[in-house]
């Protein structure tokens, strides 16, 4: 989209050159299909560059993976196969690798999104179906946020995103980083997956995540505002998940757009939430059961619309 309001281009990391109607520049996949009023009412003057930031897209230790801000889906995509992890050391032994190449699948994205859409850039925009917001939440991830002045902090990637399109950043904020903790990362997990149909946008975006200490962790995304954790130690029987699910997650915080009815949503977490439950508590190998119909929730419809099979909206 032509943005025919912008004046200015300015190559910068410095918060303390942000002003009103600046817009800091990443990727640009969302910044240009959204155009010059992509954040209200009143006109983009300024794009604040980050392109010529420099910052490493990725750095393995042996305690963390660090995301840059910057960090493209390709280039994360490619991180299994990556050199850093070839020595044998205990990040080649990371388990969690396995959820990020079926995040990036996720997007279902074209090559421009593929090859510029950055880490930062799907956090920041914050849409429920974020599925880097899945990813880096599922995993613990903390984000950095600098601000002007020179100052930092950091808060969870799962408290960042605070609902639709909506976050905790400020006025002038820029995400630095997200920081993936080897304690995560070398946790047992599952990833379930539902979208309307097979190129669609994710409607329910499941990870749960079994620690060595036999505590589990549910995170719940895309069927929801904003991520949901729920945290059990030791794993709960299916009616301590359900109980826990109808405490954290309101009938109000299920999303709701062409994508899916929060009705729709909601059951199939529950019915992904069961299934991941069972497959994080059997032995590892084992073959998942069934999912027994008597886990559902009893029905609760508020709307007074009828509901397809699919989730959508009918008469």
């Amino acid at each position: 989209m032509d943005m025919n309001t912008i004046e200015a281009v300015l190559r910068t990391t410095d918060p303390a050159d942000w002003r009103e109607g600046d817009a800091w520049l990443a990727g640009g996949t969302v910044l240009f299909s959204y155009g010059s009023y992509a954040f209200g009412p009143e006109p983009l003057r300024r794009l604040l560059d980050l392109g010529s930031a420099g910052w490493p897209a990725i750095t393995v230790t042996a305690d963390e993976i660090e995301l840059a801000a910057t960090c493209t889906v390709a280039e994360l995509y490619a991180l299994p196969d990556s050199p850093a992890l070839e020595s044998g050391g205990p990040a080649g032994r990371w388990p969690a690798l396995d959820l990020i190449r079926p995040c990036c699948d996720s997007f279902v994205a074209s090559f421009k999104v593929w090859n510029m859409s950055t880490v930062g850039g799907n956090l920041c925009t914050s849409l429920p179906a974020g599925p880097l917001i899945s990813l880096c939440a599922g995993l613990d991830g903390t984000a950095t946020v600098l601000g002007p002045g020179g100052s930092s902090r950091e808060l969870p990637v799962a408290d960042f995103v605070t609902g639709d399109g909506q976050n905790a950043l400020t006025p002038g904020e820029l995400l630095r980083s997200v920081h993936l903790p080897a304690s995560a990362l070398s946790a047992r997990v599952a990833f379930r997956r539902l979208s309307l149909s097979n190129l669609g946008r994710s409607g329910v975006l499941l990870i749960g995540r079994l620690d060595g200490g036999g505590q589990l962790t549910l995170t719940v995304t895309a069927a929801t505002k904003r991520p949901v954790q729920v945290r059990f130690r030791p794993a709960p029987e299916a009616a301590g998940l359900r109980e826990a699910l109808d405490a954290a997650i309101p009938d109000h915080l299920y999303h709701d757009d062409i994508h899916g009815l929060p009705e729709w949503r909601r059951d199939m977490t529950y019915r992904l939430a069961e299934e991941i439950r069972d497959e994080l508590s059997a032995p590892e190998g084992s073959l998942p059961r069934a999912v027994s119909g008597d886990f559902w929730p009893p029905e609760k419809r508020a709307d007074g619309t009828a509901r397809n099979s699919n989730g959508q909206k009918g008469a």
